[in-house]
């Protein structure tokens, strides 16, 4: 998923959305990684760069052409502030959970919780632990908890470098988005949409391709590596799957055009924003680079 997720909230859902934690900072040269933008527009310019939700400790610090176009900035502009955790249990709690009394075995096909038992048993995880919540945050739970088993931890998440970094200079820290909006996005898709996204990512966990898939597009960003991030993109987006069509219309189609919007606002004021958004937000002809550019900004790719 493309969004974002305090890491305090992990603890009690594991892997529900991909998250973010701080990185300590350190001062040695470093590759590139993601992408950035510099985006003008009557005198200002402000940055745009491409995070991921999970990582490594490895893939810190930001290689300078990020930390130096952060430091120039007078704001950091990121999805959610993930040092704010109420909001975020609240939107899980109302959108992520069934009410009292109510369970996801009371909602899935006989097909869907043989496969889902079986995942479960596979992390080491009890269905009584996860019943109450949808099936969409159990799918997102148990793809997140296979991503950290290898390695990809959310406590090295670019965003809590990013704070780290702004709090540390003294900047302000504004969120493009709400968790209240995050996660309603999922209560859109009805049951029988839930249920097909859940048995297609135990599907793809049981084969390999959910891990394949995570691990790719990290690695792409890890190399800075423009060409597999557009076929990553490709991948993740395209296909009739309840899994593809969510994030090509709603996680990206949905919101790419309101985070430009919200993004042309901060630009109109004073403020020198970075502007720290998910990898995938800023790929392809409705990426927010694109968006910006038909809204008459010149948008200049640095790498």
């Amino acid at each position: 998923m493309e969004m974002s997720i305090p890491k305090e909230v992990t603890s009690t859902v594991a892997s529900a959305v991909p998250a973010s934690a701080a990185a300590p900072i350190q001062l040695q040269a470093a590759p590139r990684r993601g992408t950035l933008y510099k985006v003008r527009h009557d005198g200002k310019t402000s940055y745009l760069f491409g995070t991921i939700h999970v990582g490594k400790q490895g893939f810190f610090p930001l290689e300078p052409e990020v930390t130096r176009a952060l430091a120039d900035a007078s704001a950091l502009v990121l999805e959610l502030d993930t040092r704010v955790h109420k909001p975020f249990e609240q939107a899980l709690a109302k959108y992520g959970s069934y009410s009292a009394g109510d369970s996801i075995t009371r909602h899935l096909s006989p097909y869907a919780l043989a496969k889902l038992n079986k995942a479960l048993a596979k992390a080491g995880l009890a269905l009584q632990n996860v019943a109450m919540y949808r099936p969409w945050l159990v799918a997102n739970i148990l793809v997140g908890t296979e991503i950290e088993k290898h390695g990809y931890h959310r406590s090295n998440g670019v965003e809590g470098f990013l704070l780290t970094a702004a709090v540390e200079q003294k900047k302000q820290v504004h969120e493009l988005e709400s968790a209240d909006y995050q996660l309603s996005l999922f209560a859109s898709l009805d049951d029988a949409q839930q249920e097909r996204y859940l048995v297609e990512n135990l599907e793809e966990l049981e084969n390999g391709r959910a891990l394949q898939k995570s691990a790719g597009l990290i690695d792409a960003w890890s190399n800075a590596d423009a060409a597999r991030i557009d076929v990553m993109a490709r991948e993740l987006t395209s296909g009739d799957s309840v899994s593809a069509t969510f994030m090509d219309r709603t996680l990206l189609g949905k919101r790419n055009p309101e985070m430009a919007a919200h993004i042309e606002r901060i630009m109109q004021g004073d403020q020198v924003a970075f502007v720290g958004i998910g990898l995938l937000h800023l790929v392809g002809d409705n990426g927010i680079p694109a968006l910006l550019r038909q809204r008459g900004y010149e948008v200049e790719k640095v790498y």
